[in-house]
């Protein structure tokens, strides 16, 4: 299992588009990868349900944390890291 935490960097956060964005990008790995708010402190959503990343509430400037577990879970944690951080910022976090 890996996760990362993060400040959310996206204009819009993870509202409509982005949060559809970002399921997609979920769906194409075969881990199990779960997203937390940790600003608000609500539960974990599964990152594959776009109504439980809408629920997170995530937006700009919020604390995230991404879990994933399975075997393709390092590249996962990258992707949709770089999804919310921007290219180049989720090595630094």
């Amino acid at each position: 299992m890996r996760s990362i935490e993060l400040e959310v960097r996206t204009q819009g956060g993870l509202h409509a588009r982005p949060a559809a964005a970002f399921v997609r990008a979920a769906t194409g790995f075969r881990s199990a990868i779960r997203l937390e708010n940790v600003t608000l402190g609500r539960p974990s959503a599964d990152a594959l349900s776009i109504v439980g990343v809408l629920s997170a509430g995530v937006e700009r400037g919020h604390r995230v944390r991404i879990v994933a577990d399975g075997v393709d879970e390092e590249g996962a944690i990258e992707a949709l890291g770089e999804l919310l951080a921007g290219p180049g910022q989720v090595g630094g976090e």
